[in-house]
């Protein structure tokens, strides 16, 4: 860079910027600019300029009508019915419904809020830092801008991503934890009949199909209350060890266009705040492929065990969503694009094999008493044994197991969707 100086101050005449020099006043003008036309939003990330930017690619899209609603419905109430046979659970589906694209935006604003925003505000707190030492007094509010562009910057870059993936999910779970109010079931008719049609399927079988995935994660998240809480402390615990690299923000700020927004979106924020994970970092990330592929794993084992021989297609849509995963689904997208995470097939096929082993050794009551506390949960050793581990979690089951639920009950409550406190979750 040849400069310790930030956002290129340093190749000013006479190192030190002059107030008082058209080009620092031109300079300052401009950043005013950029603040109040996209700064407006006082949080880590500009969510109303994401939420126009997702719905602006998402113009003409159809509506969901009466048929859709009852298709999806009854889908998810047939999904439900099966899935009694194959649980130890009753239903977690308290409301089902049908999504459009912009609809997805809006319901699950929540908890892209839980995810992303610790994330982008430990960068906005890092970019806060870089005002050079000694001339807080000259640049005024200049830390407060630093936080205004990351947050312009996040805003811009989720809503480049939320469009996208509204294209093209097919339930409010299948990043992998539910988006909406855990209860409320959602199918997006639109594309559930675009991955039909891709599958060259009956577009009544693929709808059942997710509606079992949806009915199996809103079953498992009702009945293991942490679970969804404990996916969003792992992301707040990778935030927590985020680093900035101040040559890269210096480099990428010094050539940002103000009045481009196409470059606030395809920027990659990840060279400037994480050039190389730390090794808590890299614990983090594997609990979490661990959480996330359990979650997963489990779904695979109760839908197919639901089935059984009712659905012609089962065999033909497994292979589809395994394919969907490995090429990089919405899950996989998801959580690459908020901590960097690249989620290894074979951690899956783990999971379901450990889930598979559990079931057969224990019984499905068996299975699901693992989920009673996140301590019970298997570990990233534990997926390369499952054997071993169904074993232990043989002589476990002889213990009183409701001590477990008391702990949940005991652990420290997390903010639900809707803003209330849910113990244990």
């Amino acid at each position: 860079m040849g400069s310790d100086i930030p956002f290129g101050f340093g190749n000013l005449p006479g190192g030190m910027p002059d107030p008082n020099d058209p080009r620092m006043q031109q300079m300052m003008q401009q950043l005013q600019q950029m603040m109040s036309q996209s700064m407006a939003s006082a949080g880590p990330v500009n969510w109303e300029l994401a939420q126009q930017l997702a719905e602006g690619e998402l113009a003409g899209e159809p509506v969901v009508g009466p048929a859709e609603q009852s298709e999806v419905a009854e889908a998810l109430r047939l999904a439900d019915l099966w899935l009694d046979s194959a649980s130890a659970w009753p239903s977690g589906v308290t409301q089902p419904d049908a999504w459009t694209r912009k609809q997805w935006i809006s319901y699950t604003e929540d908890s892209w809020k839980q995810m992303a925003e610790p994330l982008a505000s430990q960068m906005g707190s890092a970019m806060g830092t870089l005002v050079p030492e000694g001339m807080e007094g000259l640049l005024g509010p200049m830390a407060d801008l630093m936080k205004g562009v990351g947050s312009a910057l996040f805003g811009a870059q989720m809503g480049q991503a939320l469009s996208k993936l509204a294209a093209e999910v097919l339930s409010s779970t299948e990043v992998g934890l539910p988006l909406g109010k855990i209860g409320r079931a959602a199918l997006l008719p639109a594309n559930v009949a675009e991955y039909a049609q891709g599958l060259q399927l009956p577009v009544e079988e693929v709808r059942l199909f997710v509606a079992l995935r949806e009915a199996a994660h809103h079953r498992l998240f009702t009945h293991a209350p942490w679970l969804r809480s404990h996916v969003i402390t792992l992301l707040q615990a990778y935030a927590r060890e985020i680093r900035i690299d101040s040559d890269a923000v210096e480099e990428a700020m010094s050539g940002l266009d103000p009045s481009d927004p196409e470059a606030m979106q395809t920027m990659d924020l990840g060279k400037l705040f994480r050039p190389e994970d730390t090794e808590q970092q890299k614990l983090t990330l594997q609990r979490l492929e661990t959480a996330l592929a359990l979650i997963t794993g489990w779904v695979n084992v109760v839908v197919t065990n639901a089935v059984a021989d009712r659905l012609p297609t089962l065999s033909q849509l497994m292979e589809s969503a395994h394919r969907r995963r490995a090429s990089g689904g919405p899950a996989e997208k998801t959580f690459e694009a908020l901590v960097g995470l690249q989620m290894q097939p074979a951690t899956l096929r783990s999971a379901t094999k450990l889930w598979e082993t559990m079931t057969e050794q224990h019984g499905v009551e068996g299975r699901e008493a693992v989920w009673a506390h996140p301590d019970l949960m298997p570990t990233t050793d534990d997926l390369q044994t499952p054997e071993a581990y169904a074993s232990m979690s043989g002589t476990m089951s002889e213990l009183d197991m409701s001590i477990f639920d008391q702990l949940a009950v005991n652990d420290p409550p997390a903010d639900d969707e809707d803003g209330e406190e849910r113990p244990g979750s």
